[in-house]
């Protein structure tokens, strides 16, 4: 008997880089610009979730939004 189970593995995409790279460098500005700690937690914060901003701002630029 043979139990042909086989595992398929993705690896990481260019995306994965880009968003990573994108995270270091908003986190940077967002931390770069607080005033105090707990702006810099939020600045972390945002730099986690920069995408939404991202797209939020191209839809309201393109009128969708």
């Amino acid at each position: 008997m043979c139990d042909d189970k086989r595992t398929y593995h993705r690896g990481g995409t260019a995306g994965d880089a880009v968003y990573g790279l994108g995270f270091i460098g908003a986190a940077i500005y967002f931390i770069g610009h607080a005033a105090t700690f707990w702006l810099g937690v939020l600045g972390f914060l945002k730099a986690l979730v920069w995408p939404a901003f991202l797209v939020y701002a191209a839809l309201k630029a393109l009128g969708l939004s």
